[in-house]
């Protein structure tokens, strides 16, 4: 564009214009301009000025618009250049026109670069199909297409697009423009809830699990306890030498298993009576390394990596045995040809900060519990369904699908929380981590010495709502010297 002049040169110029074309027309004729008055000349000579000053007028307002102009393009390339999102001119056969700065940071080349490089060299491989398809309906419909797709900026750092693409046309031929926006937040967010989703799914499905387990193995427990009962009663009354006495013995072992099968369910679902006690992990895991040992075979090492100073936890003593012995039979199943198992103590705190970041943990000070095998290991499928109750990988007969489960419950039961790492040929790891009792006061040390059952003749108000459980009890008392009441209800013993 050529510079303007100033208003003055502007007007030099005009006045020179008019005085060339007065004395111009002037010169046609002298007899004309003798001709003319003096009255005449100077109405002449005004028109002219007015005529100048329209030009002025008209020079002044065409100045004011194109610096209004260019203001304008200015703002319009700042908007262009810093919008949050990208904005790419491609050619009809897919090349890069032209791209704002937007678009250049997310692909990680200048402006300059971009120019006449195929957008597909920055598209992913494995969706480059989505791309193809997307021009195609473009060009075909020549109606705006949307899509979302994986891209790869120049330092081969991958990130999520939405792509709205328009057709249009310029001096050069078909055109598409198209803005980018980064969504890979978007998508990591997207993940997490699927992922947080999941894990509610997940506890959920085991807290309606645990209720139906916790009320099948109450009531089958009632049963067992009669069975128990009465099987103890017959063999009371007969001489272990007779052979109905090896048969109730039989009926009695079948029972305790049975009974034992219970307590699993019952721990599962949080329901097992316990009796918590301030302990410290480290001596409660050095008094089993032994039996572990056995239980595990000596074809398998196993390695115990105490940590010190560790806090103390408040538990029941015999879960720390029932958790260790069933994480190091599932260890010892998964590993073949001899291998080894590590159990592991430790610290540690997790923030709220930290927690936000990973799905499943709490926040606070725990006691870490880690056994680690370098068996088969597991794919993300089975461990997602590991802690279910009666589900196994194990071939008919060789696994309930109890034991992971009932870990599972007694973790719950602690305010603790427990996860699993396994890739198929890597081995597993379970982290157990228990909450860190802070409370100074020792638990009450109970006396678990065999005493002689205690024997009376007063009289016993019985009540219970469950006629076998009843007529058990009452018969028990009775052979120990007791007068029994019975009543089915609070009501009937008033």
């Amino acid at each position: 564009m050529k510079n303007k002049k100033s208003r003055p040169e502007d007007a030099a110029d005009l006045r020179q214009k008019a005085e060339a074309v007065f004395f111009k027309q002037a010169a046609r004729s002298s007899e004309d301009l003798v001709s003319l008055s003096s009255e005449e000349t100077r109405r002449m000579f005004h028109e002219l000025r007015v005529h100048q000053i329209e030009l002025e007028m008209q020079n002044e307002e065409l100045r004011l618009a194109q610096e209004a102009l260019n203001v304008s393009h200015a703002r319009y390339l700042d908007l262009y250049n810093f919008a949050p999102v990208g904005y790419i001119t491609l050619s009809e056969q897919g090349l890069i026109l032209k791209a704002n700065l937007t678009a250049a940071t997310l692909l990680g080349m200048d402006r300059s670069e971009l120019v006449n490089q195929p957008l597909t060299g920055f598209i992913l491989k494995e969706d480059q199909d989505i791309y193809y398809l997307h021009r195609k309906s473009l060009f075909e419909s020549r109606e705006p297409q949307e899509c979302e797709l994986r891209m790869v900026n120049k330092d081969g750092q991958l990130f999520w697009v939405h792509l709205t693409a328009v057709a249009s046309q310029d001096d050069t031929g078909p055109i598409c423009r198209i803005i980018m926006s980064n969504i890979t937040e978007r998508k990591r967010s997207e993940e997490e809830n699927k992922t947080l989703q999941a894990q509610l799914t997940q506890a959920r499905k085991m807290e309606s699990v645990g209720r139906l387990a916790g009320g099948v193995a109450h009531d089958f427990n009632n049963m067992l306890t009669v069975i128990l009962g009465h099987t103890q009663i017959a063999m009371d009354d007969i001489d272990p030498s007779e052979p109905l006495y090896h048969d109730l013995q039989e009926v009695l072992t079948c029972a305790q298993r049975s009974a034992d099968l219970t307590k699993q369910l019952l721990t599962f679902a949080r329901k097992q009576v316990i009796e918590p006690k301030i302990l410290n992990l480290n001596q409660t895991i050095k008094q089993m390394i032994i039996m572990l040992q056995r239980l595990i075979g000596e074809d398998i090492k196993l390695i115990w990596k105490a940590s010190e100073n560790l806090w103390a936890i408040k538990m029941d003593p015999s879960q720390i045995d029932q958790i260790l012995a069933n994480l190091c039979l599932n260890a010892r199943d998964a590993i073949s040809n001899g291998g080894k198992i590590i159990i592991e103590t430790g610290l540690k705190t997790f923030d709220p900060a930290y927690c936000a970041g990973h799905p499943g943990f709490v926040p606070g000070d725990f006691v870490l519990l880690a056994v680690s095998d370098d068996g088969c290991g597991m794919d993300k499928e089975i461990c997602n369904n590991v802690f279910e109750p009666f589900f196994t990988t194990k071939e008919t007969g060789k696994g309930t699908g109890i034991g992971l489960a009932t870990v599972y419950g007694i973790v719950k039961q602690n305010n603790g929380f427990i996860n699993v790492y396994s890739e198929p040929g890597q081995g597993t790891t379970f982290k157990i981590y228990l909450p860190r009792c802070t409370s100074v006061d020792e638990a009450l040390k109970i006396d678990l010495s065999e005493e002689p059952v205690p024997r009376g003749n007063e009289t016993i108000l019985l009540v219970e709502d469950e006629p076998a459980i009843l007529e058990l009890t009452q018969k028990i008392l009775q052979r120990l010297g007791y007068s029994v009441i019975t009543a089915a209800t609070p009501g009937e013993a008033t």
